[in-house]
């Protein structure tokens, strides 16, 4: 099953060709999606589309994000290494190992326990270790705060104040904003009161939900 051959590394060197036909520049994005197998996030049934630039379903009503939306919020974040990012919504663990390749320490929550549990064995057993967490993503992860950057990898309405507490002065929050289709958002925070947004462009994403939405 853990299986990376030649084949699929070819097929990752494509995927990483298209996104920078599509505008990705980070040459250090470009270079951890040719890094993270992701036919090994895929169910079996998916092995042939893995790169593809399309989003997939992963279970528990959730996906594995589009490349190319995978490497547009991670361009967005500015990375430096060794800096500490916060994420919402590990998922399948993909964009978790997307950040692990550029070299920051990765804090992630998911609030789906089948997936939390099937992802915190899964990452370690291809060689990456992020500090993950089953919860809320809406109330963070204060315990680890402040964090360089934050990334959310589903749609919401709003922006949690908690994640903007968490946030260092100086740092980066990118999130999809929006109920039905959001829009690319990047929250930089020039001073404990004063944020600089941006909006970069519609993309698509499951829902961001509070604790109280969830239901088992």
């Amino acid at each position: 099953m853990l299986n990376d051959t030649y084949r699929h590394k070819g097929l990752r060197k494509q995927l990483a060709g298209l996104l920078k036909e599509k505008g990705i520049k980070n040459a250090e994005v470009l270079k951890a999606i040719e890094k993270v197998p992701r036919h090994l996030f895929l169910n079996n049934a998916f092995l042939e589309f893995a790169y593809q630039d399309k989003a997939f379903p992963i279970g528990a009503g959730q996906t594995i994000s589009q490349p190319y939306t995978v490497a547009f919020q991670t361009e967005l974040l500015d990375l430096k290494k060794g800096e500490k990012v916060l994420e919402i919504g590990t998922g399948s663990g993909y964009q978790t190992s997307i950040l692990l390749e550029m070299g920051v320490k990765v804090y992630s929550i998911e609030r789906q326990k089948e997936l939390f549990d099937k992802t915190k064995v899964f990452l370690p057993s291809i060689g990456y270790s992020a500090k993950l967490f089953h919860g809320d993503g809406y109330k963070g992860l204060p315990l680890f705060a402040p964090y360089d950057k934050i990334i959310i990898t589903a749609g919401g309405p709003t922006i949690p104040n908690a994640l903007l507490e968490q946030l260092k002065v100086g740092g980066r929050l990118v999130i999809p904003l929006g109920d039905k289709v959001q829009t690319m958002t990047l929250i930089k925070k020039i001073t404990d009161k004063k944020l600089e947004k941006t909006e970069y462009g519609e993309f698509k994403f499951v829902p961001l939900l509070e604790d109280k939405e969830w239901g088992g």
